[in-house]
């Protein structure tokens, strides 16, 4: 991507604006505040919209034998179609890569990240980089004995075999702002310039994040995004209940959507250095030898199933055998 990124807050909907459209009169003066407003407006009435359908902007269901939802508020988002991340060696690849498929996720502010074509992450260049970057200190802490404490119930139920150390890392995508196309313009602020420009076009893109995650990571805590309930256990009127009261009490309270500095709290699991916006994709396990820093001895494992499935409703009443 080589336009020029905006700022990840720079975006108005992290502010939760409000519901408020512009009206506009019969010689009314405008300006370019108006129209930014009218963007703004519509954008954040499809990203509520799409947050909440998907899920990211509610509580999670409680357990069978507590009352407590657990409120998370604005924690997730997740995968909508698509976005298989893939381990390809030559002759696949013209070098060992992470093969992200295109795809379309939803961010935890309810936008939608699209991915239009296969991007590639170069494995070996990316250890290589962080092995230079701080003489292998982040390594060191990412590469973890017994990874399987920290692989997806499917990937372990497959029969996969992860080797006895591995350096462990995910793979995010998250939502960015792209300048494009260039237009005249008055200046603005205290200039004369006739030759100014403004960009004219805002193009919704992408960006992928490989991020090691030694720190942190334990027994109690696997660093993967929060899961939902699984209501497969319950009978036709437990599923009902169950459903009919995460959306009654699926509604977070507006206070809280930031801290006190305007920032928005990352989600339980999110890399702190991280956009909290990004969606987590995969997570890597990447064979590692007992050096230090660690060497690389082994195959890289990919576990696509720890991440958060947003199926479209087709398939859901499909699941839920309601299409029957």
């Amino acid at each position: 991507m080589n336009s020029p990124l905006r700022p990840p807050a720079d975006d108005p909907l992290y502010a939760l604006p409000e519901a408020a459209r512009p009206h506009y009169a019969t010689g009314m003066l405008l300006g370019a505040r108006d129209f930014a407003d009218e963007q703004t407006y519509h954008r954040n009435r499809l990203a509520r919209a799409l947050a909440f359908a998907s899920g990211a902007g509610s509580r999670r269901l409680a357990t069978p034998d507590s009352d407590d939802t657990g409120v998370v508020g604005l924690h997730g988002g997740g995968t909508l179609a698509g976005l298989r991340v893939a381990h390809r060696t030559p002759p696949q690849a013209a070098e060992e890569e992470l093969r992200i498929a295109p795809g379309l996720a939803v961010d935890r502010l309810g936008r939608l990240i699209e991915l239009p074509v296969p991007v590639c992450l170069r494995v070996e260049r990316w250890f290589a980089g962080e092995l230079a970057r701080d003489d292998g200190d982040d390594l060191r802490r990412a590469a973890l004995d017994d990874p399987a404490r920290f692989a997806s119930a499917r990937l372990l139920a497959d029969g996969t075999v992860l080797p006895a150390r591995a350096v462990i890392a995910d793979v995010f995508i998250r939502f960015v702002t792209c300048r494009q196309a260039l237009a005249p313009a008055f200046a603005s602020g205290p200039f004369d310039a006739l030759d100014a420009v403004e960009t004219a076009r805002l193009r919704d893109g992408w960006e992928l994040h490989l991020v090691l995650r030694g720190d942190g990571l334990d027994d109690d805590f696997d660093g993967l995004p929060l899961g939902d309930r699984d209501l497969a256990a319950l009978d036709a009127e437990g599923r009902r209940d169950a459903l009919q009261d995460a959306v009654l009490d699926a509604w977070p309270s507006l206070a809280g959507h930031t801290d006190a500095a305007g920032a928005l709290p990352p989600p339980p699991g999110h890399p702190p250095a991280l956009d909290p916006t990004a969606v987590f994709l995969a997570r890597v396990f990447v064979g590692v030898a007992a050096g230090n820093p660690p060497e690389r001895s082994g195959e890289v494992i990919v576990d696509n199933w720890g991440r958060r499935f947003l199926p479209h409703l087709g398939l859901m009443a499909g699941a839920l055998g309601l299409g029957r």
